[in-house]
């Protein structure tokens, strides 16, 4: 049985000593979707808008990124990124970030991802698809 890991979030005072060392897990987990840029998922991060937080198990295992988003009729904790190694050993902390966006009053939290998280994360139902068509040249 694989030792456990903890979910840490990084104190958005201190996310830049953390994030090189995580940032490999959030551009992975992006560059695997095509759903936003890099870049603007770092300068959220780096700029205190999303939060980070990391699997911790002598090393980091994971990295994931969230924002609180709000409509006008409910708040939502969205998990914007979220990429690592082993599994097993930290899916789930995901738990422990449901306890936060209800602490923060949030009515769900909302992945926007590869369809293969429906299948591992208990309790998620798919709420929207995404579809894309490519169309010209490269078609």
């Amino acid at each position: 049985m694989p030792s456990s890991a903890e979910l840490i979030c990084v104190d958005p005072k201190r996310v830049h000593e953390i994030w090189p060392h995580a940032k490999q897990y959030i551009r992975s987990a992006i560059d695997r979707t095509g759903l936003s840029a890099f870049e603007d998922a770092e300068y959220d991060v780096l700029s205190g808008d999303q939060l980070l937080w990391i699997a911790w198990s002598g090393k980091i295992l994971a990295a994931a990124t969230t924002r609180l988003a709000d409509d006008g009729k409910r708040k939502v904790c969205e998990i914007v990124a979220c990429g690592g190694e082993d599994r097993d050993r930290w899916l789930p902390l995901i738990e422990q970030i449901e306890k936060y966006a209800s602490n923060e009053g949030c009515s769900s939290t909302r992945i926007i991802g590869r369809a293969g998280w429906e299948r591992v994360l208990e309790g998620y139902r798919r709420e929207y698809v995404i579809l894309e068509k490519s169309i010209g040249r490269n078609v």
